[in-house]
């Protein structure tokens, strides 16, 4: 499966349009008209005055809302039961590691992004501030960390985890006795 990016567009300072047939080639002009010599990457509201773009997979947005969201405490886990099943599979084979990612969704526009995250909250805790702690703390992250404005994080709370469920992810398997 192939990895969407969706680039983010820094406001252009002076932009001429070349060709005819709409291509939407642009060339950016620099001091005197001159055209700019790099393309120098900046995100929105970038100091740098805004000379070039930055692509931001979604994937990568994914990762940093999935560790965001595991900063949380009173979170166990994120994915669904099949997710989390397949994953821990996965997290015992030699040389593969955790999904950051597993158990959120995102949608990436110019500007903007919106995301889903699938949660396992730890029994006890109250699940709407748990709710609440986690859609402030991946909305900080992805700001900050993306530039990208977040307008939605859709939480769904698919399990609670009991203290004496064996945990895949907690569990210790020794190779020796």
């Amino acid at each position: 499966m192939a990895a969407k990016t969706t680039t983010v567009s820094a406001p252009q300072s002076s932009t001429e349009q070349l060709g005819g047939s709409g291509a939407g080639a642009a060339v950016h002009t620099g001091v005197a008209g001159v055209p700019a010599t790099s393309a120098t990457p900046a995100a929105p509201g970038d100091a740098a005055g805004g000379r070039g773009r930055t692509s931001i997979a979604d994937g990568v947005v994914e990762k940093i809302a999935g560790m965001a969201a595991r900063e949380v405490p009173g979170v166990f886990a994120l994915g669904g039961g099949f997710a989390r099943t397949l994953g821990a599979v996965r997290d015992r084979v030699p040389g593969g590691r955790p999904n950051v990612a597993r158990g959120v969704k995102v949608e990436v526009g110019e500007r903007q992004t919106a995301l889903d995250l699938d949660i396992v909250v730890e029994y006890g805790v109250p699940i709407p501030d748990v709710a609440h702690d986690v859609r402030e703390n991946v909305i900080a992250a992805v700001e900050r960390m993306t530039g990208l404005e977040v307008v939605e994080v859709n939480i769904a709370v698919g399990d609670v985890h009991l203290p004496d469920e064996e945990s895949e992810e907690r569990v210790e398997t020794s190779r020796v006795s």
